[in-house]
């Protein structure tokens, strides 16, 4: 099969892998339909996540086609169509338990990590009754692609932790898909405003579209200086950081309102400095979270009612013979405009 591996930091290439096999009563083939890249696929390109080893098969989004199950797999059967979460979780140990499936015992954030990944033409899913979830009749599968990770990932680590309430004021660093799929589930809660920042235009102009009630480009302006002109001084309720980098997890520092809460969703391949000397005594909260992607039956409900396009947020699409041209596209995304790309296997 054809297939997208990672041979260390600043090199991939598509290559004939050998097709997957179960492994586990509770495994289940899945024929990938459509994935996608992901901003921590990046990350891992760079040398930033060193518990993906090279040789590792990339990706842990998408769609498909169940193919074949293991002995124990009771919920699915050959020739159902799925959601594959970015999450796999065994649903029985301590942390699942407690709805942390990220730190399940024998899951977690593994495929595309630890295990080979959905950047495939199959993908082995451990654990599949409570990894897998069926796709609804009618429903866009394109568009479900969005709910292996982005939507919950925003939801769950931003707006969840960063306790979005009705009437408050919420600043979002980072226009990516990440950042935009806090955007649109932070309208869940009916937040007064929603200030985007980034230092792309093309991307601050989607957050328009999708909601947001200000933009900041930080390449015009000092982006603290801006919301707190915004804010009366004030800064933000909630501050979600979206990208991963250094600078602008300190940025968040400097944006967050007395009492409220900084919610870390980037993936952090750097050390970044926590400034106490100016925050002990503001009664701030700081949340960090792997998704968790307890959320995806609700966010899966709310898609196939209309009530959320996560669909709008697809701008590029590809054949999976052509990834590396996608993976260029969704790398180059100030110049490209792209947002998230669809890749169809």
């Amino acid at each position: 099969m054809k297939a997208l591996v990672y041979h260390g930091p600043g090199s991939k290439s598509l290559e004939d892998c050998p097709r997957p096999a179960l492994v586990d009563g509770g495994d289940a083939i899945v024929r990938i339909l459509h994935t996608t890249i992901c901003g921590t696929d990046l990350h891992i390109l760079k040398g930033d996540v060193p518990t993906c080893a090279p040789g590792r098969i990339l990706g842990h989004e998408g769609v498909g086609i169940v193919e074949s199950v293991g002995a124990a797999v009771t919920t699915f059967k050959p020739g159902d169509h799925v959601l594959i979460s970015c999450i796999t979780s065994c649903g029985r140990c301590d942390y699942c338990r407690r709805g942390m499936y990220s730190h399940c015992a024998t899951g977690g954030w593994i495929l595309g990590n630890a295990i080979d990944g959905t950047q495939a033409e199959y993908v082995r899913i451990p654990h599949a009754d409570t990894s897998l979830y069926p796709v609804p009749p009618g429903a866009d599968e394109e568009a479900l692609v969005m709910l292996s990770d982005i939507l919950p990932t925003g939801f769950e680590c931003g707006v969840l932790n960063g306790r979005v309430e009705p009437g408050g004021s919420v600043a979002i660093v980072g226009a990516g898909p990440i950042g935009l799929a806090a955007l649109l589930t932070a309208q869940f809660y009916s937040p007064a405003m929603i200030a985007m920042i980034d230092l792309d235009p093309n991307r601050l102009a989607f957050a328009e579209r999708f909601g947001a009630t200000h933009l900041i480009d930080s390449n015009l302006q000092d982006p603290a200086a801006a919301l707190m002109e915004a804010t009366g001084g004030r800064g933000a309720d909630t501050v979600i950081e979206a990208v991963g980098v250094p600078a602008t997890f300190e940025l968040c520092q400097r944006l967050v309102a007395p009492g409220g809460v900084i919610a870390n969703v980037g993936v952090h391949g750097h050390k970044a400095d926590i400034h106490l000397e100016t925050l002990w005594s503001h009664n701030i909260a700081i949340t960090t979270r792997l998704v968790d992607t307890v959320t995806t039956p609700m966010l899966l409900r709310t898609v196939t009612a209309g009530k959320l396009q996560p669909a709008r947020l697809i701008t590029h699409r590809f054949g999976l013979d052509a990834i590396v041209e996608a993976y260029d596209t969704f790398g180059r995304a100030s110049e490209t405009s792209a947002l998230k790309v669809l890749i169809t296997a």
